[in-house]
């Protein structure tokens, strides 16, 4: 049984760690080198960092805030915001990322994913997914949630495995921040759909939510932000948590 993966979140507008809800009212939430250091020392088993406002900049993601982040953690590391070509990729890798994770620019020209699988290959391709309901259907959404698009979830999420990405991270919007539960529903779908990892993002608010994730939700592994950065949960405890319910925990 593959072990379930806990990974904090840090989304970074203007150098500092930021967090919203439903992806709107961002609010400060500290410095983002320091909590990636916490959360290393708190066994976390990967951190995700995103340069949430890259994009609709039209500018790429801070390479040097990567280096400051990569010299003080030793676990996995995946980046994001503002990637659009395989040139984008080698200085974050060098920089200390582990894996990348595309966005808006896949939905934009889907050959990227090829592309960037051929380059460095399907283990460090991590493509994230925002969606939310539209009229009963999952609708995928680009530029921060900010623009709605034509593709839906789940034949999206099916043509995104075929051109090799190694994992699918999906921020349901609707439960982004809520603090009431991942959409279990939706991710049990994509997990039927899709053989490669699915990482849940969205509505972690409890212990117990985890749980669900993992077993209503048939996810690979949960990501979260506020409840972390305000000190509502911490990383051990969470682990001990879930161990103690059985699941097998790094």
């Amino acid at each position: 049984m593959l072990k379930k993966r806990i990974i904090p979140c840090l989304d970074i507008k203007d150098g500092r760690t930021v967090k919203g809800i439903n992806f709107e009212g961002l609010r400060d939430a500290g410095d983002p080198v320091q909590l990636a250091t916490i959360y290393a020392k708190q066994g976390a088993d990967e951190l995700v960092f995103l340069d949430i406002s890259a994009t609709n900049e039209k500018r790429k993601t801070l390479a040097a805030l990567v280096k400051d982040i990569a010299k003080h953690v030793n676990i996995p590391f995946t980046v994001g915001g503002g990637i659009s070509s395989v040139e984008d990729v080698a200085p974050l890798l060098m920089a200390g990322a582990d894996k990348v994770t595309i966005n808006s620019s896949a939905v934009k020209r889907p050959e990227l994913i090829d592309e960037l699988v051929k380059a460095y290959g399907s283990q460090c391709i991590v493509v994230a997914i925002d969606a939310r309901q539209v009229d009963g259907t999952w609708i995928v959404h680009t530029h921060g949630g900010k623009q709605p698009t034509e593709k839906e979830l789940f034949s999206w999420a099916q043509e995104v495995e075929q051109r090799g990405a190694g994992e699918i991270m999906f921020t349901s919007m609707d439960h982004d921040g809520t603090k009431n539960g991942f959409a279990n529903e939706a991710l049990a779908k994509l997990s039927d759909t899709v053989t490669i990892p699915i990482i849940a993002s969205g509505g972690a608010g409890t212990m117990d939510h985890f749980v669900d994730v993992f077993t209503k939700g048939k996810s690979d592994a949960a990501l979260a932000a506020s409840i972390f950065h305000f000190k509502e949960i911490g990383v051990p405890e969470l682990k001990k948590f879930l161990y103690n319910k059985g699941f097998a925990i790094r």
